[in-house]
């Protein structure tokens, strides 16, 4: 992919920021951090315009934008998908499922596959996230009833045995049978969450010991303190907050109010958080009426006042969300500093999904994941593996 600088930014490392730095960038790789501008013969200039210049977003959660969904089951829905968010500063995601029969799971792994072989002007995917069946019928939110079932270990099994692709599973871990499903996730090195879910402390402790080591979307389709027989219990949100786990936070503004947000911020702390969008199909499109789900069996919700809603208005359904907004949304509503901003969309996320090593950071021998955005949260350019896939300019280099 040849030899790239880019120059007149302003970097954003873990913990510091480099004003009218330099990245130099070989086949898809960092190789130099410069505090200045420095010469590199043969190299492809790119100017970020005096810009922030921050590590790629990575949405460790995402169902679906530009009209599709993932439950679509065809490689175009997962390349869409894949473009849209890479306009806001996605560079990489974990494609999420919704609750379905095995066949239709079956066939979105199917088309992950093919689309992963072919994925070139999009956010990269790191494996697939099913987010569900397993669930508690009371938390189901905009899970579909007619699927939401305990855990079935042949059924698992099959799946499993089926695709390697799979990275995640989000499951209600006082369901009889989650604790064996969640062992077996983790000796398969999947990551097991907690999600939709009524369990009390005791239930997520028992699942904490056994492989659930997230949260997924902290504060919806969770309990939080609970009575039985006139005693108090704390729920999922409360364990979630107390144990040293991984959250995951939908910030784009409606989901979750101000003041959790910084409760969440105080308590976790930007180690500890990962920014996702939950977004669906009407991601970048206009609001009206659209599908949570496959265009074949998926269930009509409207989007009103920048989400996702269930017809009734009695819950919502999913966000419209993009990365950048999260971000922003982190600083001007939560009053998080940039920096830990950043961080909560990029290096954690990173780390929870085992990719660290690689991603999630601007660092030398890491993969050239880079978004660049001004100071009002407009994207300007991404950058995946060194390609300039977006340029809000439509003029850049052809890497």
């Amino acid at each position: 992919m040849g030899l790239l600088k880019l120059t007149n930014g302003t970097l954003i490392t873990p913990y510091r920021y480099i004003r009218g730095g330099t990245l130099v960038i070989r086949d898809g790789l960092i190789v130099g951090i410069h505090e200045q501008d420095v010469d590199v013969p043969g190299a492809i200039d790119l100017d970020a315009g005096g810009h922030y210049v921050a590590p790629g977003f990575i949405d460790i959660h995402v169902h679906g934008g530009g009209g599709s969904d993932f439950m679509d089951g065809t490689p175009e829905a997962f390349l869409t998908i894949a473009e849209l968010h890479a306009r806001y500063g996605t560079t990489s995601m974990v494609p999420t499922t919704l609750t379905a029969e095995t066949d239709d799971l079956l066939q979105t792994l199917d088309a992950y596959e093919a689309a992963n072989r072919s994925n070139r002007r999009g956010a990269s995917f790191l494996g697939m996230h099913l987010e569900g069946p397993y669930f508690a019928m009371s938390q189901r939110g905009a899970q579909d009833p007619r699927y939401i079932r305990n855990p079935d270990t042949a059924e698992y099994e099959a799946i499993l045995a089926y695709s390697s692709s799979i990275v995640r599973w989000s499951a209600a871990p006082e369901l009889a049978g989650a604790i064996p499903f969640g062992r077996r996730l983790r000796e398969k090195g999947i990551l097991a969450a907690v999600a939709h879910s009524d369990a009390i402390y005791e239930d997520v402790l028992e699942a904490y010991e056994h492989g659930y080591t997230l949260a997924t979307h902290l504060y919806s389709a969770m309990s939080g303190v609970t009575r039985r027989n006139a005693f108090r219990y704390a729920g999922v949100i409360e364990s979630a907050l107390l144990l040293d786990m991984d959250v995951e936070l939908i910030t784009d503004g409606i989901h979750l109010p101000a003041p959790l947000l910084k409760l969440v911020y105080k308590i976790k702390g930007p180690d500890r958080i990962a920014l996702i969008t939950d977004a669906m199909r009407a991601a970048g499109m206009p609001e009206g009426e659209s599908t949570l789900g496959s265009l074949k069996n998926g269930l009509t919700v409207v989007v009103e006042d920048g989400v996702a809603k269930l017809p009734d208005r009695t819950a919502f359904a999913g966000s419209v969300a993009t990365a950048i907004q999260l971000v922003r949304n982190m600083v001007t509503l939560a009053d998080v500093s940039l920096l830990d901003a950043v961080r909560m969309a990029s290096t954690t996320p990173a780390r929870i999904m085992g990719v660290d090593a690689r991603k999630g950071t601007l660092a030398v021998g890491k993969d050239a994941d880079i978004v660049i955005f001004d100071d009002q949260f407009t994207v300007q350019a991404t950058l995946v593996n060194g390609r300039h896939i977006y340029s809000a300019q439509q003029t850049h280099p052809t890497l």
